[in-house]
């Protein structure tokens, strides 16, 4: 049996989506024990009526919410008794618990994950790494997304070889084709640390590296992972996503715009359908933290039920496949433990 935390607080939809998303994977998965943190008033609430395995599924009362505006580490003082604070602390403190889901503000998780769980030993920095689709239907991980806004080239070697494993062991894709995100595709392009980086990814043989990617190439298919540090990676996630939302919206206001098209439309309603679920996000779940000593899976903000369901998914996979102990007998085979 699998123990997995749910934060059901902090979220957009909480704690509806939360709660949703946890019975919909309690149900799928006989393997699977959930325990939820948040306000037990609400939840209760929220589970009344509802048919589930109930000796499968307790409540840890946490009755704070941490908001995104906070200051994460005042957070971690402060609000111990917050849904998030409360699933950090028993993440660490129980060794029959594997793994974190939440929705909630990310800068308190990556702050209580690194002060209080801890990182796998060699690890520099764990680092977030989101997936989206590509146009081949497959998918592609960024790492880091957010966690690192500065990065060095050892540091994103680091990212390949623990997102590579995590793309093998989870999604079982073998050897994932990695990328730098850099200005352009040659060896000599970008900065010191790009061009540094370039070189340790060539003399990394657990990490399948296929040289530079331009920002544009992301989506084509040509790659399984783009290594990045978490300013440029989070700028790449979200201007990709963004695009693909405005694109969707023009596309339906003209086609609103014309009779002619309209009549179109209809006829190509299923494909449309079909399109727009392609590139819904809540269908690709969260954006695993790697690194880190246990297992710990941010969803995003506006996660629903589906979304908090595959995050759950995700955090199963992850500890079934003894990822952490895969990354820290990878992470060892190098010398560079050393921060800079």
């Amino acid at each position: 049996m699998i123990k997995i935390l749910i934060d059901c607080f902090g979220g957009d939809h909480s704690p509806q989506a939360p709660v949703e998303g946890a019975l919909a994977a309690l149900a799928k998965n006989p393997d699977l024990y959930l325990i939820l943190t948040g306000d037990e008033s609400l939840l209760q609430t929220e589970l009344a009526g509802k048919t589930y395995d109930s000796s499968r599924l307790e409540i840890v009362h946490a009755p704070e919410v941490i908001g995104c505006d906070e200051k994460p580490t005042d957070v971690i003082r402060l609000k111990r008794n917050s849904s998030m604070m409360k699933a950090i602390i028993l993440l660490r403190d129980r060794d029959d618990i594997a793994a974190l889901v939440s929705t909630g503000s990310t800068g308190a998780l990556v702050t209580g994950a690194l002060v209080r769980l801890g990182r796998i030993p060699g690890v520099i920095r764990p680092a977030f790494c989101p997936l989206l689709p590509t146009m081949d239907g497959g998918i592609v991980g960024i790492c880091d997304s957010g966690a690192n806004p500065e990065a060095t080239a050892v540091h994103l070697r680091q990212f390949a070889i623990m997102a590579s494993l995590y793309l093998e062991n989870v999604y079982g894709v073998k050897q994932p084709r990695t990328a730098l995100l850099n200005v352009g595709r040659e060896p000599e392009k970008g900065d010191d640390i790009r061009r540094e980086a370039y070189r340790l990814l060539q003399e990394t043989p657990s990490v399948h590296f296929v040289g530079n990617m331009e920002s544009r190439d992301l989506l084509s298919g040509a790659y399984d992972l783009v290594v990045a540090d978490g300013f440029s990676g989070n700028v790449l996630v979200k201007t990709t996503e963004g695009t693909a939302i405005e694109l969707l919206k023009k596309l339906k206001k003209d086609i609103y715009s014309r009779t002619l098209y309209k009549l179109g439309a209809l006829l190509m309603k299923k494909m449309f359908l079909e399109e727009k679920e392609f590139m819904n996000y809540q269908n690709y779940g969260g954006s695993v933290l790697l690194g880190t000593d246990k297992v710990v899976v941010k969803g995003h903000g506006s996660s629903k039920a589906v979304a908090v369901e595959k995050c759950i998914e995700q955090a199963f996979r992850m500890e079934t496949s003894r990822l952490s102990a895969k990354i820290e007998a990878e992470i060892a085979r190098y010398e560079h433990y050393e921060d800079s």
